[in-house]
């Protein structure tokens, strides 16, 4: 959310809060100076009252979005007036017990290396300051536990904001069977970690479908590109359901591949047998599902599929592909 918008809807929250009786849009007009701002054309305003009812309404829709209480009602003028009264908007009593504490404790320590470290020490801050006693320790007796969730991508943080925003966006996406990227024009529903790996799963526009797409084959900038979403979002989000039918993990099938000793550790750990052959080659049984070709191709001259043979024309065809590119 750009700054001035955000600064704008907190003086209407306030406003909206303080007041001791339901306010007119032509008062809130003349006390939000975002508003004042917007209908001075001295001041780069357009002078329409129309620009500002647009600006109202959507800075209302997000407010009550966001879990403001606005109530409409009808002053003694026959205007509509608007009022956030404070018991309606007031949170209950927050009561923790030790193990809650505990669990919202390491919950923070996760992004303790990351740009929201900040925002999670805070959130704990005000947690005491509601209610959490200040003698339970959310680490006591989980002082061992080190959890953490990383971050390397550049990518991260525009995609995160996006999800939050529901704000299309326009990347650079690599495939493992590709030698080049390719544009990517995708409206982002959730990002998940998965075996030290951030994924987003979202409506690929070009492909019309939902995709999940790896953080780490993201090149170059995230771009913002349009308002609005064209799909519904899913009640549900599969990304490591998706993820794993890549790596082959839902397989009812086994696939015999053999693997240059002393390489491809992610395979040796989801075989199902591993005989050694010699010649500095090994044999190897994994599950065999939809994605697994994607997945031994970015092994390289490491990996030979012995069988199937349309798992082997698979590779063979995306390592053409890569080829050609």
């Amino acid at each position: 959310m750009a700054i001035a918008k955000a600064e704008r809807l907190m003086n209407l929250a306030l406003c909206l809060l303080g007041a001791r009786r339901p306010l007119s849009k032509r008062e809130l007009r003349d006390s939000v100076e975002a508003y004042v701002e917007s209908v001075r054309p001295e001041r780069g305003g357009t002078g329409s009252d129309d620009s500002f009812n647009r600006m109202f309404e959507r800075d209302k829709d997000d407010l009550r979005e966001l879990g403001l209480v606005i109530e409409t009602v009808e002053n003694l003028d026959g205007e509509i007036g608007y009022l956030a009264r404070r018991d309606s908007n007031r949170l209950p009593p927050i009561t923790l017990d030790a193990e809650e504490a505990a669990a919202l404790g390491l919950a923070a320590k996760v992004w303790q290396q990351a740009r929201l470290a900040g925002a999670a020490s805070g959130a704990l801050q005000k947690l005491r300051a509601a209610g959490l006693p200040e003698d339970v320790d959310p680490y006591e007796g989980h002082a061992a536990l080190e959890p953490r969730i990383p971050v390397h991508e550049a990518a991260f943080e525009p995609l995160m904001l996006a999800c939050r925003d529901r704000r299309p966006v326009l990347f650079d996406y690599r495939k493992a069977s590709a030698a080049h990227p390719e544009p990517r024009h995708v409206e982002p529903w959730a990002l998940e970690c998965w075996r030290g790996h951030w994924y987003l799963a979202g409506f690929d526009r070009g492909r019309g479908a939902e995709r999940v797409f790896r953080l780490s084959r993201i090149t170059g900038k995230v771009r913002s590109r349009g308002t609005g979403f064209t799909a519904p979002v899913p009640d549900v989000v599969t990304v490591r359901e998706t993820v794993a039918g890549w790596a082959g993990e839902t397989a009812d099938r086994s696939a015999l591949i053999r693997l240059r000793s002393g390489s491809g550790y992610p395979l040796r750990a989801k075989a199902a047998k591993v005989r050694e052959l010699g010649d500095g080659w090994d044999e190897l049984e994994i599950p065999y599902g939809h994605g697994l070709d994607a997945w031994l191709v970015e092994f390289g001259p490491d990996v030979v599929v012995v069988e199937p043979a349309e798992l082997r024309a698979d590779v063979v065809d995306r390592l053409r592909a890569v080829a050609k590119g």
